[in-house]
């Protein structure tokens, strides 16, 4: 049997998508499949939702029935060999919950992040102080020092997307109640603000406030985040967390409905421009 993972890669949930795309033009059904491996159909069906690691002979074998030449499925191996080694994340396993495992996954292949935050800063633009702070006010049954110090580590190292080459553009909508709700004491929240003014200067990050002041909008839900990929394999998809799990929906739908939801509040919340002067505006009353 293929080995389990706490969470896929990227590359497993690209390559099932292709295995799976690969049988259904060989005409074969599930079941023909698993008798080729001599397993159970929950086998294949797992390797194609990416429920498991890519066993390599399995594939070889697989790839043959299915038609592929010499050359692409030599090619396909080499990227399921990549695929199985484990993300940089995942040297977190001990405080890394599954769930959020392919969060990070997903933030680390997209090309487009955009997200709606009602509550706090989004961890990719929060400062080390500010994201102790979270932690710690959230922290039920996890109030280890350590855990709580690999935590802050996990969310610095993920902020270094936002700068490296291939840098996904990230747009984010957040809540004025995230700056008026105080975490860690003044000298903290002008820290916080002062990393989301210089997050403003890179011209990949986009950060509006949806304001008091332009009441009620179609997001007030709960936060959410929608993910746009440049892997043809890949749909959009759409991360919405709750207390102790998350939802991963990208039924074209459900996905569409997120987007304009998105679409509509970045249309009534503040400008980018008018942010900065909001955040401006909110370091003075510190």
């Amino acid at each position: 049997m293929s080995e389990p993972r706490s969470a896929p890669t990227v590359g497993q949930v690209v390559l099932g998508r292709r295995l799976l795309d690969l049988r259904e033009r060989a005409g074969l059904k599930r079941e023909e499949a698993a008798r080729i491996l001599r397993v159970a159909p929950a086998t294949v069906r797992r390797m194609e939702m990416a429920e498991v690691a890519l066993k390599i002979p399995y594939l070889q074998m697989l790839l043959k029935e299915y038609g592929v030449s010499d050359e692409e499925a030599e090619a396909f191996v080499h990227l399921a060999e990549d695929a199985n080694r484990p993300g940089w994340w995942q040297r977190f396993h001990d405080i890394l919950p599954g769930w959020f495992s392919m969060y990070v996954s997903l933030e680390g292949a997209a090309s487009l992040i955009r997200s709606y935050e009602p509550h706090f800063v989004p961890g990719l633009l929060q400062t080390e102080d500010y994201a102790r702070g979270v932690l710690r006010s959230g922290a039920v049954g996890q109030t280890r020092p350590e855990d709580m110090e690999r935590h802050v580590d996990l969310r610095m190292r993920r902020q270094e997307l936002l700068t490296r080459k291939d840098a996904p553009r990230v747009w984010v909508v957040m809540d004025e109640t995230a700056l008026r709700r105080p975490v860690g004491g003044p000298e903290v929240m002008r820290a916080q603000i002062d990393k989301l003014l210089e997050a403003t200067k890179l011209p990949n990050v986009t950060l509006q406030i949806a304001t008091f002041a332009g009441g009620p909008h179609p997001g007030t839900y709960g936060p959410f985040v929608l993910f746009r990929f440049a892997m043809p394999e890949l749909p959009d998809m759409v991360y919405s967390e709750y207390l102790t799990g998350a939802v991963y929906l990208d039924a074209r739908e459900e996905v569409a409905t997120h987007l304009e939801v998105m679409d509509r509040m970045a249309a009534q919340a503040a400008t980018a421009h008018r942010t900065k002067e909001i955040l401006r505006d909110l370091r003075k009353e510190l």
